[in-house]
């Protein structure tokens, strides 16, 4: 006899509201008094060791135009291409360096910003390294599921050639989407929800 499977749905999905940078960037949004300074807003101190560098970019959607409201996460290895996780296991990371951080895109102009380190080569498996980079997620109004990519150094090219993932990529010319422009210490990474000139995202 076939006995029923008392199975929990699954929520429905939402978008992320207006409200999510109430929650996660008080500060931002001009409601004091709950954090100092908001979460991820400060990855680097005067002791963090590695090259400073600075990203900023756009969110833009379909039809070309900044979201003012979206909300950006990085996540990156230090300088040494160590990991400020518990589940690192290769050494111990720069304790002055967060590896993690967040941004709102500006309400005027739609831009984040995060000064940061240039990470250094992190492995993928035994014999195979990853590119210096960058992981992001966004999350905004009208995104159900937050999404995921990667950032890249165009002055990185001889180890973005031979990066596992750059190299999985099928379609050659949507590698581009996950360079950054510009040059050290100053790194644009426009992320393009839509349309021709739109990011590859990854299904993590």
């Amino acid at each position: 006899m076939v006995q029923p499977l008392n199975y929990l749905k699954e929520t429905p999905s939402q978008t992320a509201g207006p409200y999510v940078h109430i929650g996660l960037t008080p500060n931002f949004c001009g409601i004091g008094g709950v954090y100092e300074v908001d979460l991820g807003s400060r990855m680097v101190n005067d002791q963090t060791r590695g090259e400073r560098i600075t990203v900023t970019g756009r969110v833009i959607d379909g039809a070309g135009m900044p979201l003012k409201d979206a909300l950006v996460e990085i996540w990156q290895a230090d300088a040494s291409g160590l990991y400020n996780s518990p589940t690192e296991i290769r050494g111990a990371a720069d304790p002055n360096f967060s590896g993690w951080g967040r941004c709102s895109t500006g309400a005027e102009d739609g831009v984040y910003r995060f000064e940061t380190v240039k990470p250094g080569i992190v492995p993928f498996s035994r014999d195979r390294q990853m590119a210096p980079h960058i992981t992001f997620w966004i999350v905004a109004r009208g995104i159900n599921v937050g999404l995921h990519t990667r950032m890249y150094f165009p002055d990185e090219a001889e180890a973005n050639a031979a990066d596992p993932l750059l190299m999985r990529i099928e379609h050659r010319h949507r590698v581009a989407t996950l360079v950054a422009a510009g040059a050290a210490p100053n790194y644009v990474f426009d992320i393009h929800l839509q349309g021709e000139k739109e990011t590859v995202f990854l299904d993590i």
